[in-house]
């Protein structure tokens, strides 16, 4: 199983960036997906996930109405959509996948796959 994420980049505040994910080697459409980041000195949290259909979403507080998740089950791809960027967005973000047929985990311990991650930097 491979995760592979894309996208990162600098951009300047009030910016957008797009990062998506692609996933080999799992039924991807069996899978719960998410995004976490970590940035610098701070641990790994959750940011957005949908469920295996897309049909349910679920943001944490300091993104809502800026950050958008999607995925794509026919070209196994799940990506975040990042607007109005600010500089405390600062991370690495990690795409993940969890075998869960009903709910969106919040807890990096029921993922079962993570992507390598990519770097997001937003300056001021």
């Amino acid at each position: 199983v491979q995760l592979q994420a894309s996208g990162g980049g600098s951009v300047q505040a009030g910016d957008s960036l797009r990062v998506s994910c692609v996933a080999s080697g799992l039924t991807f459409s069996n899978y719960a997906l998410a995004w976490f980041r970590q940035a610098p000195g701070k641990e790994r949290e959750f940011v957005a996930g949908i469920s295996r259909k897309g049909g349910m979403t679920s943001y944490t507080d300091f993104v809502k109405g800026r950050f958008t998740i999607s995925r794509d089950n026919a070209k196994n791809t799940v990506a975040l959509q990042m607007n109005s960027l600010k500089p405390e967005d600062t991370a690495v973000y990690y795409c993940a996948a969890d075998l869960n047929l009903f709910t969106i985990a919040q807890d990096m311990a029921e993922y079962d796959y993570w992507g390598q991650g990519t770097l997001v930097t937003v300056s001021s």
